[in-house]
C-alpha cells in the first residue's frame, strides 16, 4: 500500500518550530540587537487565552508586538504565554502555535506565513514517517502543492 507525504504539514510543522525556537532564546537570553517580532494569531483558535476585553476588540485576529516591553515569557511545547502592556497596562496571554497566522521580524525582513483550513489542524501522528507498513492506514488525499510567500514582509 502506498502512502502520500504530506509536505505541507511538514512544513508547518518545522515553521511552528523556529517560532519556538526563536522564542526559547528570547525567553532565556532576551531579544538580540534591533529584533523584534509581529505575531498574528487567532483569537479564537482553541487553547488561546486573552482577557475578554481583548477578544471583544479582536474576534478574528490579533497581532502583537514583542519589541521594547514584554515580560514572563514562558515558551512551552505547544504555545507561549507572556505579559504585553495594552495602555499601561499588562495583560497575560496564551499563544498556541497553531493559532498563529504570521511571525514576522522586521528588522532582517524575515516573516513566516500559516495558510491552512481546518483540516489541516497538525497531530502528533500525523507526523510518524517510519518506514513500517500499516494496511489498514486509509491513503492520504493528495492536495496542490502549497507556496508560502514571504514577499509581503519584505521592506
Amino acid at each position: 500500500m502506498s502512502r502520500d507525504i504530506d509536505y505541507g504539514k511538514l512544513m508547518h510543522a518545522a515553521m511552528r518550530g523556529l517560532i519556538k525556537t526563536v522564542l526559547g532564546d528570547v525567553a532565556r537570553n532576551g531579544l538580540p540587537g534591533s529584533h523584534h517580532f509581529f505575531i498574528t494569531f487567532d483569537t479564537g483558535a482553541p487553547g488561546v487565552e486573552i482577557a475578554d476585553w481583548l477578544s471583544d476588540r479582536y474576534p478574528d485576529e490579533m497581532t502583537i508586538v514583542m519589541q521594547h516591553w514584554f515580560e514572563n515569557l514562558e515558551v512551552g511545547d505547544e504555545g507561549f504565554a507572556i505579559t504585553l502592556n495594552f495602555g499601561d497596562a499588562p495583560e497575560p496571554l496564551y499563544v498556541p502555535y497553531k493559532a498563529i497566522k504570521t511571525f514576522v521580524d522586521p528588522s532582517v525582513e524575515f516573516g513566516l506565513r500559516f495558510e491552512s483550513s481546518p483540516e489541516d489542524d497538525l497531530d502528533d501522528e500525523d507526523f510518524d514517517l517510519s518506514s513500517e507498513d500499516d494496511e489498514e492506514t486509509e491513503p492520504v488525499q493528495q492536495r496542490d502543492a502549497e507556496v508560502v510567500s514571504l514577499d509581503k514582509f519584505r521592506k
